[in-house]
């Protein structure tokens, strides 16, 4: 199982939104997904349309009980979107006052020893963390193995990412947990320079620990999350959607496991002669422009040599491919959205929504 935590100190970043709508995604792509919700102001447990009010028991039972790890599983509810959750509570933001006096090796490990008894019934846990850096978040920290920070286009925010990095580094080294930390650009408004400018800074700044995907600003996020639905089923045809299915896409290839068939139906031809496979994506306003499919894992520009060159008004990307005979799927990612080749007329339906496009080397 997968531990991935979604943190920063901040609020109104993203943190609940990501969190609710990449499982939702996840789930509709089968896999089996549980997402932990921390804060106790419960906006996860809200959004996948689960009333805390109503509920007897939540994580406080789980991580305030010495023994409380093996009650995880009798707190679960299936929300919306076909998502389990360890649902939230007000009464978690006593939990720091509870524990005032256990060891701090104890006060730090609990939600890590509770994940460790549903390990075999899901393939992610996705974490909400509240907006601080308390007891609850660093019991996030230590349960996960990786941490998405969603980060907003403002200049404050990333300078409040840039601390939240140094924390985490610092926890890290203290207790030799080792976190893969990646960035997710949010709340992006590409009319706006400010916008455009900013996420060109993010990229400059983070380089690859920042995502491809950029979520954009967009209602229906907020509408599905009233409705108690991830986005994919509330509005699946929604640039909110389409985010977060691509974000998902991401998430997924950047599973260790997945490098080992990056290929795809492609594998068995690994010993074929590599053809030189050579692309181009034209466009006037575009700043960066990448290129995923199943022949790297769908991790943008890994493994492609690229060029760009001004044509007039437009700018051209060349994107160089070393690939043996087979088919492939792909997709262009511009200024962090996921597009199929405009100038290729043959796609298929991806698996997370949109459509791939179909590239066929012999």
């Amino acid at each position: 199982m997968r531990i991935i935590g979604i943190v920063n100190q901040k609020g109104g970043c993203g943190k609940t939104t990501t969190t609710v709508n990449l499982a939702g995604s996840l789930a509709a792509d089968g896999a089996r997904v549980l997402v932990v919700d921390l804060d106790p102001q419960a906006h996860a447990t809200l959004a996948l349309g689960i009333d805390p009010e109503d509920l007897e028991e939540n994580l406080y039972e789980v991580l305030t009980d010495p023994d409380g790890a093996d009650r995880l599983q009798e707190v679960l509810v299936q929300g919306g979107g076909d998502v389990a959750i360890a649902p939230s509570g007000i009464v978690l933001s006593a939990l720091e006052q509870r524990l005032a006096n256990a060891e701090i090796e104890s006060r730090t490990d609990r939600l890590s020893n509770a994940l460790e008894t549903v390990q075999g019934m899901f393939d992610y846990a996705l974490i909400d963390c509240p907006p601080n850096v308390g007891l609850l978040t660093f019991n996030a920290l230590r349960a996960a193995s990786e941490v998405i920070v969603p980060l907003e286009m403002s200049y404050f925010a990333i300078h409040g990412v840039q601390k939240l990095i140094e924390t985490i580094a610092l926890l890290s080294e203290r207790v030799s947990h080792d976190l893969e930390v990646r960035i997710l650009p949010t709340l992006y408004d590409g009319r706006t320079r400010h916008a455009r400018q900013t996420l060109a800074e993010i990229r400059e700044m983070y380089k690859d620990l920042c995502f491809d995907t950029v979520i954009r600003l967009n209602v229906k996020l907020r509408e599905a999350a009233n409705r108690g639905l991830p986005i994919c089923l509330f509005a699946p045809s929604a640039n909110g959607s389409r985010d977060y299915n691509a974000l998902a896409v991401e998430v997924e290839a950047s599973d260790p496991s997945f490098a080992d068939a990056t290929l795809g139906e492609n594998a068995g031809l690994a010993e074929d002669p590599v053809r030189e496979v050579v692309v181009r994506f034209r466009d006037a306003s575009a700043n960066d422009v990448r290129i995923a499919g199943d022949f790297n894992g769908w991790i943008p520009d890994k493994g492609v040599r690229s060029l760009i060159e001004s044509e007039g008004s437009e700018r051209v990307w060349t994107k160089i491919l070393q690939l043996p005979p087979g088919t492939y799927e792909y997709r262009y990612v511009v200024d962090g959205e996921w597009r199929e080749d405009p100038q290729n007329p043959e796609f298929d339906s991806g698996s997370t929504g949109g459509r791939n496009s179909i590239l066929v080397v012999r």
